[in-house]
Formats: structure tokens, C-alpha cells, sequence
């Protein structure tokens, strides 16, 4: 006979692991009384819609018997208060004993992610609740409002669970590895150490490769397929192949049932950069549907309701030909300059492997609304908002003096300035970016501000710096390209993942929790200080993927080429692999921990947390490239030739008068 009984649905996660057989399940707790058992779980079946209902004198007879209990969920508990049910959000579990060691010390930290709990004031718990601070440490202690999550009960030989802690599977609990350590440790006491199990699960979402297992030779291809038939299988393109644009992604937060919120919100850059992705669909197959749905989606924001209408279509506006951030009235707009530029080389690259020419004209004209409102030493700042270009004139922005060391916001209006000289001519797009980037490398590390860390704003220079090679290879040029290539190559751990890194202080935006407090109040780094083993594939990997790859491409450098080889290898091994959830099968989360080999970080952001998709800047750039290895190019070469030019003069006249001729 198995030492342990059940009172649960055997559908239920901890039951169906363990597999103690189904002569191992109750119809009602009393029954436990007449088996010669180590222990009795009861489980909430209906969690989280209701608390447990739980026959108390029965337990309470068990108990004195010498029979151990767990019970989780429940409405009531003998000689205890109980309030009434929360849902938690923010809050976190923390291990507040030395009950779990060795395998989890005090202080540690666990994700139940969205969760339901009763309140109780008990002394000593196993495990409490709490908004916590930290990597896997709560970094601060344990504030003053807690609440047990785990607790043995003061008078009973009972362990009782506020929450369901046996939803762990299902609920997709983080890090994984941590709940088969507390389990083992719960079963160990109610058995009386006869069973320590070591649980072993498949996870719901999950890597879909081990560190070290060996991959297929069509891994890179099988990631590409994969990773763009997410953006039809995601559900983001609203049932109707893009032609009312692509929703921006998931939310990081994960329900009780393992499922998570769509982003509904839609964005031009995220749109024009999964636009960029899709048409890669012709590298898989030619007659993959990603084609056309990537024309959807630019035809929707060239021509759609939001994104370029208005203001941006009369040529008399100072935001004439640029794109707004968001679905926003017109004179609430908002224009970052990083965000129209990431917008831009998505539409580049779709429109070339499309190759089509209808959106020269609104690419163009949004690459010279860029840079009439970018100052003269070549930084345009982190974003303009309509009323004040309503109120300034978009020459007051051209002749600015303002420098931002800060490529996050920068860097890729660079890369589309150089890419624009060579299909132009026009030489001031060259000579702005230019001054920019050497003002910017002259000004590296100590001048530059950095976002969410140091390691995105080197990962965002090298685009630019190897396009600045292509239009113009001096040794100069390569040396700040080999300079910050060496710089995140540093950061790249043997399973080929870049480790996050903050820059110096004083000097971020996003830099972690400064108190228990401060965790999920704006957005945030993934990590708490250096050294922690996390990746972030929105601000940092995917970019420096592409940026490895065009530097391969521009120089032919060793450094670069076997960097974004270890880089694609450990992309294919990280990408999302589900049949439970498949609107997240084949995409990349935001963070993942590679020293666990899970998705884990310190999920402080506001709204980009570490379970976080983005249809654009995570998705978008890591097929991209996928693509382009696929077809052996680079984005620089794929889009050359592009005859955007053939109209240039005519609208330089009308945006920049007075410069038609520069070239």
C-alpha cells in the first residue's frame, strides 16, 4: 500500500505525478482513519473559485492518531482566524525557514504568479507571501506585510497551504526545480521521511532543447518555422491575416489555469517589426502565408485608421511623414525616435524580401521626418510629443545642440540614416549619424546612460557601427565596431547566452528594486546586481543578435561570426515549447536564467516582466535573423537596390527645404 491517501480529483497536479494509483484516492477524508497511512492530503479541487470546504473533526481525529495531514485552500481552520479570500499579483512566496535546506535556504524566492489565498496570522510559517524585492533572494527581508503561504498548524500534526500549492504544474510555479524540492520536503514530513520522491514533471512551457543535448541539424530551421508561425498561432493577428495590424504581445503575469493574458495594445513598432519577420516566411517555404499577411500589416500602418494619419499625412504638420507609438488621438501622439526606427527596418527588410516598392514613399518620408526633427550633432532625445512639435516647428528640433549617450533611443536611427545615404546620396544623413556615433564612442563607458542595463546600449551600437563600415571602412570605424563587439562578446557564457550587465550608478533608468516597495512600481532590469545568470531577450539578445550578425557581414571578423553561431544555437534551445499552451509554442520569453536552465528573473517591470512576449522587438528581430542566416544574407545586402530614391529630391524639397541638391 502507498503511505499516502488523497481527497482530490486525480487530474491534480501533484497527485497525477506522484501516480501512487487510484486505490490511493478517497471520496472523503474519514476513510483515511481505517488504512494504515503515513499521511492524508487534501486538496483543493475548486481552487481558485471557491475555498475548501474541509471536514474538520475528521482531521482532527487523524491527527491524534499519529496520521500527518495536509490540507490546502481551506475555508476555515480549527482554533485559527481566517479572513476572507485575496488574489495576490505582485506578491511573491519566500521560504522563512530552514525547512526546504539544503536545497532552498531562507529568504529564497518562489513565483506562484496570479494566486488566491486565505489570510492567517500564525507564528514561524514554512513559506509566506509577500511584495519582495530580489533575484532568488528577497533581498530586503521580509516586510512587515506578510501572510503565511505554508504553515504547520500550532496544535495539529498538520501541515495547511493557504493557496493551492499542489496547482504547481498547472499553474506553471517558478523556478521549476524549487517546487520538486518543496514537495519532496512536504512529502518527507507528512511520511516521516519513509518517502522523499524526487518529482519529475514535463513543464507546461518549457525550453525546447537541454543545455547540453544534441541538436538536429535543421535545428535553425525548424526554430524559424516555428518561431513565425507563432504570429498565426499566437492569436495577435485578430483572425483576419494582419489587416487590422498585429497586437503587441503576451503579459507576463500567468493565471492559475497556466494561461496568460494577450497585450491587446497595438504598436507601430512591433507591427513593422513582425512585418519584417513574417515576409521571412519565403526562407521556410515559397509559399509560406507569412507574405502576405506581412503586406497586411504595413498597408495597415501606412493606411490604417491610426498610425499615420492626421497630422502625419498633411504636409503643412511639423510630425508630417512621422509614425505614432500607439493607437492614440492625434494630438496625444507620441514619437520615439528608437521605436519609428525599429518600425522602419522591419518594413526595410519586408519590402525587400517582398520586393516591393509601394511603401518607398512612406518609408521615406518617415525616415526624413526623423531626421528633421534630429538635432545637428545627430541625437533626436528620447521622444517628441505632438503638442510641443505643434508648438515649436520641427525646425526648432533640426537645429538643436543636444547630445544622449544613450543608443537604446539612438542607435537604430543611426543605422537607418546610413542606410538611407546609400540609397540617396544625401550626404547629411551620413554626416549626422557619423558625428553621432563618434561623439557617442568618444563619450563610452563613463558618458553613457544606459536603460534597463549596460549591456542592451552595446548590444543597440553595433547595427550602426557596421553599417557605418558599409557606407565607409576606415580604421576608425572598425575599431569602434571591434571595441563593442569585444564588450558583448565578454558577457557571453559557454551555453552561448550574453549575461546581463548594469551600467554605472547614477546613470540608469531601470536598475532594480531599491526597497521591497519599490519591486513592480516601473519598469525594471531582470536582475538584481551583476553576476545574476540572466539573459533578457527584449532589450539585450535580440538585438545583439542582429548586430552580430550584420558586423559578421560587414567585416568577415571571427569575433562576430562565432559569437552569433553560439548565440543562434542557444536561441534554438531556449525557444518556447508547448503542446498545453500553443499561442505560446515557438516564441522567446523575456528573460531566462541559464544557470537553472528555465525562465526566471526577477520580475519587477511593470508591464514587460520576465514571461513576457513581444511580437516585435523579442520575436521580430530573433526570426529575422533566423531568416537571414537561412538565406545566407544581411539585412544591409538584402535591401539594397531599392529605388526609394527615385523620388527623393521632390520630397526633400517639401520636408527640408532649402537642401534638395546635398547629395
Amino acid at each position: 500500500m502507498h503511505p499516502l491517501a488523497f481527497c482530490c480529483e486525480p487530474e491534480n497536479d501533484l497527485f497525477s505525478i506522484l501516480s501512487p494509483g487510484t486505490d490511493s484516492l478517497l471520496d472523503d477524508p474519514g476513510q483515511a482513519l481505517e488504512k494504515p497511512l503515513a499521511g492524508l492530503l487534501v486538496l483543493a479541487d475548486n481552487y481558485p473559485d471557491g475555498a475548501l470546504g474541509v471536514e474538520w473533526d475528521v482531521l482532527v481525529k487523524a491527527s491524534l492518531k499519529g496520521l500527518r495531514v495536509y490540507v490546502e485552500f481551506p475555508a476555515s481552520i480549527p482554533d485559527l482566524d481566517i479572513g476572507e479570500v485575496r488574489e495576490a499579483c505582485w506578491e511573491r512566496g519566500v521560504v522563512t525557514t530552514s525547512f526546504f535546506q539544503p536545497e532552498l535556504g531562507e529568504m529564497s524566492i518562489l513565483d506562484l504568479h496570479k494566486f488566491s489565498f486565505v489570510p492567517v496570522e500564525v507564528r514561524d510559517p514554512l513559506i509566506s507571501t509577500a511584495r519582495v524585492a530580489g533575484l532568488d533572494r528577497a533581498v530586503y527581508g521580509l516586510p512587515e506585510d506578510s501572510h503565511p503561504l505554508l504553515f504547520k498548524h500550532p496544535q495539529l500534526e498538520m501541515l495547511v497551504g493557504t493557496t493551492k500549492l499542489s496547482n504547481f504544474a498547472i499553474g506553471r510555479y517558478s523556478p521549476t526545480a524549487a517546487w520538486g524540492h518543496i514537495w519532496r520536503r512536504i512529502i518527507g514530513w507528512l511520511t516521516r521521511g519513509e518517502l522523499l520522491p524526487d518529482l519529475a514533471w514535463t513543464p507546461k512551457v518549457r525550453p525546447t532543447y537541454a543545455r547540453d543535448q544534441d541538436l538536429p541539424r535543421d535545428a535553425e530551421l525548424r526554430a524559424l518555422e516555428r518561431g513565425i508561425d507563432w504570429f498565426t498561432d499566437s492569436g495577435l493577428l485578430g483572425g483576419d491575416g494582419g489587416k487590422s495590424g498585429l497586437m503587441e504581445g503576451y503579459g507576463s503575469l500567468i493565471n492559475p489555469d497556466g494561461n496568460q493574458a494577450m497585450n491587446r495594445g497595438l504598436r507601430a513598432d512591433c507591427m513593422g517589426e513582425g512585418a519584417g519577420a513574417l515576409s521571412l516566411g519565403r526562407a521556410v517555404r515559397d509559399d509560406h502565408p507569412g507574405a502576405g499577411i506581412s503586406a497586411s500589416i504595413i498597408d495597415y500602418i501606412f493606411n490604417g485608421p491610426v498610425f499615420a494619419q492626421g497630422p502625419r499625412r498633411d504636409p503643412g504638420s511639423p510630425s508630417y511623414g512621422l509614425i505614432s507609438w500607439g493607437a492614440s488621438p492625434p494630438a496625444d501622439s507620441i514619437y520615439y525616435g528608437d521605436d519609428n526606427a525599429r518600425c522602419l527596418l522591419g518594413m526595410i527588410e519586408a519590402a525587400a524580401m517582398l520586393g516591393s516598392g509601394r511603401w518607398n514613399e512612406g518609408i521615406l518620408r518617415c525616415i526624413l521626418a526623423n531626421f528633421r526633427t534630429t538635432g545637428s550633432r545627430g541625437f533626436r532625445g528620447w521622444r517628441l510629443e505632438e503638442k510641443d512639435l505643434r508648438e515649436r516647428g520641427w525646425l526648432h528640433y533640426h537645429r538643436r545642440r543636444i547630445t544622449l549617450f544613450a543608443p537604446h533611443y539612438e542607435a537604430y536611427l543611426w543605422a537607418c540614416y546610413l542606410w538611407a545615404f546609400r540609397e540617396t546620396g544625401f550626404r547629411p544623413f551620413y554626416t549626422r549619424a557619423r558625428r553621432a556615433i563618434g561623439l557617442t564612442m568618444e563619450a563610452y563607458p563613463d558618458g553613457w546612460k544606459w536603460t534597463n542595463g549596460i549591456a542592451q546600449e552595446r548590444a543597440r551600437m553595433l547595427l550602426p557601427l557596421a553599417w557605418l563600415v558599409r557606407v565607409s571602412d576606415r580604421p576608425a570605424h572598425r575599431e569602434w565596431l571591434r571595441t563593442m563587439g569585444e564588450e558583448v562578446v565578454a558577457l557571453q557564457d559557454r551555453s552561448g547566452a550574453l549575461r546581463e550587465e548594469l551600467g554605472g550608478p547614477g546613470m540608469g533608468s531601470y536598475g532594480p528594486p531599491r526597497s521591497n516597495e519599490d519591486y513592480g512600481k516601473h519598469e525594471a532590469t531582470l536582475l538584481q546586481e551583476n553576476g545574476d545568470p540572466i539573459c533578457d531577450m527584449l532589450y539585450t539578445t535580440n538585438f545583439a543578435f542582429l548586430g552580430l550578425h550584420e558586423a559578421a557581414a560587414a567585416t568577415g571578423d571571427e569575433l562576430f561570426g562565432r559569437a552569433e553561431d553560439e548565440l543562434a544555437e542557444f536561441l534554438c534551445r531556449v525557444q518556447t515549447r508547448s503542446e498545453d499552451h500553443p499561442e505560446l509554442d515557438g516564441a522567446w520569453y523575456r528573460a531566462f536564467d541559464f544557470r537553472r536552465w528555465d525562465y526566471w528573473g526577477s520580475n519587477a517591470d511593470a508591464g514587460w516582466g520576465v514571461w513576457s512576449i513581444e511580437s516585435g522587438w523579442t520575436q521580430g528581430w530573433i526570426v529575422s535573423v533566423l531568416g537571414l542566416r537561412r538565406l545566407g544574407t544581411s539585412l544591409w545586402d538584402l535591401s539594397g537596390g531599392t529605388g526609394i530614391g527615385k523620388n527623393f529630391d521632390a520630397l526633400l524639397g517639401a520636408m527640408l527645404p532649402g537642401q534638395a541638391g546635398s547629395s
